[in-house]
């Protein structure tokens, strides 16, 4: 057994006792849906800031962005992270935080398709929303996995089926039992452990390589990378621009991070929030990013493993062979930061899936025959917990196994981002500030972001061509490029057809509205009025 085994075990086993721990122990927080999806809307600004910020990033971002676009950008891809700091996460606390938290609380929402449906009167709506969710959060939450393999395979030589199958197994234990309050605590243990674990690997990798300033000059020297891969803006500005949108804007737009202004607990909590939020994403994403943009330092290495060629990279391989010769300790920490990154998004997607399937597609149906509990309710989101879960890590095996050449499969995992927010952002966004959006407006954004990300994903799998034509080719160059234009579209359609059909304009709009007028009395320091 070799040392980093020795150190891992112990740590792991600590890591998954606590998780399980606080699961168990927040069950007196879940026993009806207010307490079991939103935490009763008392989370302080600590957790609900950590719960934000762990949702974010994922596995996802320190193995396969870190790598991919560190690799592509060189140290130019810090500006994504900061892009995530800043508008995905300081912006959209500034914009989105107390609206949405307010308005909410007003019209009795707990979930984005049931917003939609009170905001703009139509239970079509939140079916139609609840359907896009399921479609495109299972394989979303599935490519979760895929930053595990690496790490594990490499230090225990464990399978990647059964690295799935644990990871599943206690994250639906903690959520199961605990509902969101245990989700958001784990979060924040999870948070720190990724705070502590970007900081160590970014001082261990710079002292491999001779400190900062010999690691840049190795960079700038390197025949695979050159001084444009030290630049300010990297080699490829304009697609670096599209990174950054996408994945900073879209944030704005999914549920499953929308969904933590719900439970914040006050306007004190929420201004914390936002700056903690903040500095957790300046580091953690940030970091991630740096860290990335001195792959190219490992070339040799990733040709001698297989890794890289001239037919390519496997971009999956950078983060995993910068990291192969640090100290057993840092190798470690890594391997929970990785499973405590994964965990915490994974949690907060299952939580978000299967409240959304349960509260607005299932009890509703029921309710037609009989009155559904609370007790039933949460009973039922705890069944769909489960079925999110297994069916995530079944598409997660498959597609490492049978599906491992599927085009298809791994497309559907690039255009789910995209999707989601290109719904979603502008008429959330315009329902919580303009009283004039429309039913129809939200329809033709529906219809614009998931479409779009359709017919990309017909165009990469190779089941339609554009090429010969410039423009359209440009804009489905790869799911990030259509997905920027998907969320920007909206934000353009969602006035233009909501000025045009004033006819379904949902009624009594300003009673939704009154909840801003609402007077509250207030400390000086708060506010001079």
């Amino acid at each position: 057994m070799t040392t980093t085994m020795l150190i891992s075990i112990p740590m792991l086993i600590l890591f998954f006792a606590l998780m399980i721990g606080v699961g168990i122990s927040c069950r007196k927080h879940a026993t009806n849906v207010d307490g079991f999806v939103l935490g009763g809307r008392a989370v302080g600004p600590w957790l609900t800031a950590f719960a934000f910020g762990t949702s974010y990033f994922s596995a996802v971002i320190f193995v396969g962005y870190a790598g991919q676009f560190g690799w592509n950008f060189g140290l130019a891809s810090t500006w994504i992270g900061l892009g995530n700091a800043f508008i995905g996460s300081l912006l959209a606390w500034t914009v989105l935080g107390r609206r949405t938290r307010v308005m909410t609380q007003h019209l009795g929402s707990k979930t984005m398709p049931d917003f939609f449906e009170k905001r703009y009167d139509s239970k079509k709506l939140k079916v139609v929303a609840s359907f896009i969710v399921f479609v495109f959060l299972i394989p979303y939450t599935a490519s979760l996995y895929n930053g595990l393999s690496s790490l594990f395979n490499n230090v225990f030589s464990i399978p990647y089926w059964a690295v799935v199958v644990i990871m599943a197994v206690l994250t639906g234990i903690y959520v199961i039992f605990g509902g969101y309050m245990a989700t958001a605590i784990n979060d924040f243990i999870q948070g720190i452990i990724m705070l502590v674990g970007i900081i160590t690997v970014i001082a261990a990798v710079l002292s491999q390589n001779g400190g900062f300033t010999a690691a840049v000059q190795a960079l700038n020297e390197s025949k695979q990378a050159g001084p444009e891969f030290t630049s300010l803006l990297g080699p490829n500005p304009i697609f670096l621009f599209f990174v950054v949108m996408l994945t900073s804007l879209g944030t704005w737009g999914l549920p499953q991070m929308v969904g933590k202004f719900y439970s914040i607990k006050d306007e004190s909590a929420i201004k914390k929030g936002t700056i903690i939020s903040t500095f957790f994403a300046i580091i953690v994403a940030g970091g991630c990013y740096f860290l990335g943009g001195f792959g190219k330092l490992y070339y040799k290495e990733m040709v001698e493993a297989g890794y890289a060629s001239d037919n390519g990279v496997m971009f999956d391989k950078v983060i995993p062979t910068m990291l192969s010769d640090l100290a057993p300790f840092v190798v470690s920490l890594i391997i929970v930061l990785v499973l405590a990154a994964s965990m915490s998004t994974l949690s907060s997607l299952v939580l978000t899936s299967s409240s959304t399937l349960a509260l607005d597609v299932v009890n509703p149906a029921i309710s037609k025959k009989k009155q559904v509990s609370e007790k039933q309710s949460v009973f039922i989101m705890r069944v769909f917990i489960v079925f999110f879960i297994a069916i995530s890590a079944v598409i997660a095996i498959l597609k490492d196994t049978i599906w491992a050449d599927s085009v298809f499969i791994a497309q559907m995992m690039g255009v789910s981002w995209g999707a989601l927010a290109g719904a979603f952002l502008a008429p959330f966004m315009y329902g919580l500030y303009w009283k004039k959006a429309t039913k129809a407006s939200v329809v033709a954004s529906f219809i614009f972001g998931t479409g779009l990300e359709i017919i990309q994903l017909c165009i990469s799998v190779g089941w339609i061509s554009v090429k010969g034509i410039p423009v359209i080719q440009f804009i489905f160059t790869n799911s990030l490029y259509s997905g920027v234009f998907a969320m920007l579209g909206g934000l353009v359609i969602v006035p233009i057809v909501s000025l045009l059909t004033q006819k379904t304009l949902p009624e009594n709009v300003d009673e939704k509205f009154s909840c801003y007028d609402v007077k509250v009395i207030t400390n000086k320091k708060d506010s001079l009025g």
